[in-house]
């Protein structure tokens, strides 16, 4: 008998683990195919989260226990502005008890989500650390960790967080990480540079072109740097550089290197300027080209500079810049051309003179980080309408 009674032991627990799993599959079923839960969906394939969160709320009245519906509400929540909701959710949920550590991790994650959305910046690096050490979404915790010192301008740590998601198994669907890195070492850099530590700034652009040898910020920084220290030989060499890695950043580079070639002459300088015009046309170029040729040779020809560049291109700056010289030297009989140039230097004075690549957003000044995607190195100059017209061209020749 005793023996029989051992033989059913196994069978019973084998039962009754097939039963609790059948339980657990009919409960997780029932939940799926409750009415709030399918019509909570559609809200949310329609984009009506108002609705969505109506019927994810009855769902969680029914039962208190879906971990699923009660991280689609707080997301939900997060989404709509209402963060005291979201963290208030996450919180109940993480503080369960005997909540398994798979959906603790996740309630985790975007309560460190709620902090971050809320400026709680110190809670959520908490959050991600604890998740970044427990091995628990790793990616994602450290993608938190690294938008936190970002926020903070911490760019040693940012440096180092990012070095540890390049060691992680999934790094190639992180999009420009080694873009990043070597922005991140410019950053440092320049820090260096502003504490007069010259050493420390060229290690650090050495590590910013290692990451990514077409770092074109790294390569001007070198250049600005060699023309502080006295070096315009080596300066030219490395701003020359600039326009062979990335010719968008030319006129980013243009004031060092006119500072660099300017003690070998106006000619030497109209020679130059004149050959990298006609490499990599644009209007910063152009404006300081025709400032050379009209102290060389006089406001013709630095009007023949202008106008050939605006039949090929359509630009504000260099367009005010022509009626300026015209209306300069066109005497008192001419106020429809003053007008005319004071309502282009308005229009030019407006415009927004860089575009992110990657989002399309637009700004006045350069940043080296995009301030509404976070991308690097994607915010470049606006480049000009192309007019590219031979009767315009002919007639300006002829007048």
């Amino acid at each position: 008998m005793i023996e029989l009674l051992f033989l059913l032991l196994p069978l019973a627990a084998a039962s009754g683990w097939w039963l609790a799993r059948r339980e657990r599959r009919a409960g997780i079923s029932a939940r799926l195919n409750h009415p709030s839960f399918l019509r909570g969906l559609n809200s949310l394939l329609d984009e009506q989260p108002d609705k969505a969160i109506r019927h994810f709320l009855e769902l969680a009245e029914v039962d208190g226990e879906t971990v699923e519906t009660h991280l689609a509400l707080g997301s939900l929540f997060r989404r709509r502005g209402e963060v005291d909701r979201a963290i208030r959710i996450h919180q109940n949920l993480v503080a369960r008890r005997n909540l398994a550590p798979e959906p603790r991790s996740y309630a985790l994650l975007e309560l460190g989500q709620d902090y971050m959305r809320a400026g709680l910046l110190d809670r959520a690096e908490v959050i991600f650390q604890e998740l970044a050490e427990s091995g628990m979404h790793p990616q994602r915790a450290l993608l938190g960790l690294r938008d936190i010192y970002q926020q903070e301008r911490d760019w040693s740590r940012c440096l180092e967080v990012a070095e540890r998601l390049r060691a992680l198994p999934e790094a190639e669907s992180i999009e420009a990480l080694h873009v990043e890195i070597a922005h991140y070492h410019c950053e440092l850099a320049e820090e260096a540079r502003r504490q007069h530590d010259g050493a420390r700034a060229r290690r650090h652009l050495s590590l910013a072109l290692a990451s990514d040898p077409h770092c074109a910020r790294a390569t001007l920084i070198e250049g600005q740097a060699a023309l502080a220290e006295g070096d315009t030989e080596g300066a030219l060499e490395r701003l020359l550089r600039v326009a062979e890695q990335r010719a968008a950043y030319v006129p980013e580079m243009l004031p060092a290197f006119i500072e660099a070639v300017r003690p070998r002459g106006a000619a030497a300088l109209q020679r130059v300027l004149a050959d990298l015009a006609a490499r990599y046309p644009n209007a910063a170029l152009t404006l300081a080209l025709a400032e050379v040729v009209e102290q060389r040779q006089g406001v013709a020809a630095a009007l023949d500079v202008l106008t050939e560049y605006l039949a090929r291109h359509v630009d504000l700056g260099v367009l005010e810049r022509l009626l300026a010289l015209e209306a300069a030297h066109a005497g008192a009989e001419c106020a429809r051309l003053r007008i005319a140039c004071e309502v282009v230097h308005r229009m030019a004075a407006q415009r927004l003179l860089y575009h992110c690549e990657q989002c399309g957003f637009q700004a006045r000044a350069l940043h080296w980080q995009c301030p509404s995607c976070k991308r690097w190195g994607t915010l470049v100059p606006t480049r000009p309408e192309p007019l590219i017209s031979d009767e315009v061209m002919r007639d300006s020749r002829l007048a």
